[in-house]
């Protein structure tokens, strides 16, 4: 039986990564995660969902990243604090949506998460930052300052978490399978390259 086809997509603020991944998934037809991943994995884990919001890609402090790719008892995991069980409890949803069908997952780890899932595609949505500053600015209505301040300090957010959980350094190029610049390409053309990419995998019998 073939593995389910799941795109996980890294991002930079202000890339249009959330927008990438929304269309690819409507394109696609299938469903994208993003704060959805918190609602279920507040339903399959039991805690509280507001813990999972309040800890939403949030770093914290010392962490052993090995754990989540060993098995972990549960007397172990009663004496987690609570922002190491709401990462596992996220993790083991990650994977278990992988299993159950073919999606888009945005942000979250989730390309370390699937790290060894064969149908996975890890992606990063980059773009130079005034393109960044400019995009978000115009979205959100913010003076380009204001802009540019919410990019730095949400890349720094998003860094310092992925860097935390994982083996891997956020935004490499080797961290993922697949880089591509929104600022040159356009949602339009990310979302064409991943189709793309998806394709020449199958063909090449790399699932």
């Amino acid at each position: 039986m073939a593995a389910n086809t799941v795109i996980t997509i890294g991002r930079q603020t202000g890339s249009g990564g959330r927008d990438v991944g929304k269309l690819l998934a409507k394109e696609l037809g299938i469903k994208c995660y993003d704060k959805e991943l918190l609602d279920r994995a507040a339903k399959d884990s039991g805690i509280c969902h507001e813990l999972f919001e309040h800890h939403d890609e949030k770093p914290t402090n010392s962490f052993l990243y090995s754990l989540v790719m060993d098995t972990y008892s549960s007397a172990a995991f009663a004496d987690m604090p609570i922002n190491h069980k709401v990462f596992l409890a996220q993790f083991d949803t990650i994977k278990k949506i992988a299993r159950e069908e073919s999606c888009v997952m945005v942000g979250r780890c989730a390309d370390y998460a699937l790290a060894e899932y064969p149908g996975a595609i890890s992606v990063f949505i980059h773009a130079d930052l005034d393109k960044r500053i400019h995009r978000l600015a115009k979205v959100y209505n913010l003076t380009e300052s204001a802009a540019k301040e919410q990019i730095i300090k949400s890349d720094k957010k998003r860094s310092s978490y992925y860097n935390y959980y994982t083996s891997k350094k956020w935004g490499d190029s080797a961290s993922y399978n697949l880089c591509l610049d929104s600022g040159i390409l356009g949602v339009e053309g990310c979302v064409e390259m991943i189709k793309a990419a998806i394709e020449l995998k199958k063909k090449m019998k790399a699932w």
